[in-house]
């Protein structure tokens, strides 16, 4: 009877360790799956970003020289974008592509282009430019927010994966571990 017992719990101990690590592994999967799409999501700001910044830049809002400038910015954005989405994975390595750059000029110039007074001046003469200029605010908040989540999920997935359990049983697979996205992402005038 003795032997018969140690072998029931010898059992449940090895079911309650199979089911924490399967609880695990799956926990991770989803922190994973949850920076895929937060990655996706930046993406899509990004772009809405470029685009609308080659909205203002073409508006007649600003003066031709810094439209060409804000113009030459945001189609670089939207040209590094189109040449991710020719490889065969957009998320393989989960990172951004080393795109930080490009976006944090697109930030400058915007800086440069829309000081306060010029600003000022665009709201005043109203459409098309104070909708262009709209356009750009509220894309460039969501480029915050959407990069502000996704390195809040990559936070996340490091944590797990950093603890021992995790590194032991190689619960990440061979998954590379996402980074996060460090750029300019401030709003003219803020």
């Amino acid at each position: 009877m003795e032997t018969l017992s140690w072998i029931a719990l010898t059992l449940c101990v090895l079911l309650l360790l199979a089911w924490y690590l399967s609880y695990s592994a799956a926990r991770l999967d989803r922190l994973h799956a949850k920076v895929e799409g937060a990655l996706s999501a930046l993406d899509a700001h990004v772009v809405r970003r470029a685009e609308a910044s080659l909205e203002l830049a073409n508006s007649g809002a600003v003066d031709p020289a810094t439209g060409f400038l804000l113009a030459a910015a945001a189609s670089e954005s939207l040209e590094r974008v189109n040449e991710r989405t020719f490889e065969a994975d957009l998320l393989e390595g989960q990172h951004f592509a080393g795109r930080e750059s490009v976006e944090s000029e697109l930030t400058e110039i915007l800086h440069a282009a829309l000081p306060p007074e010029v600003t000022r001046d665009i709201e005043a003469q109203g459409d098309p430019g104070a909708a262009a200029l709209e356009r750009v605010r509220e894309a460039g908040l969501r480029v915050q927010l959407a990069r502000r989540f996704h390195n809040d999920a990559v936070k996340d997935v490091q944590r797990v994966r950093a603890k021992r359990v995790v590194r032991l049983f190689r619960l990440a697979g061979h998954a590379d571990l996402p980074q996060t996205v460090e750029f300019d992402d401030t709003l003219p005038g803020a």
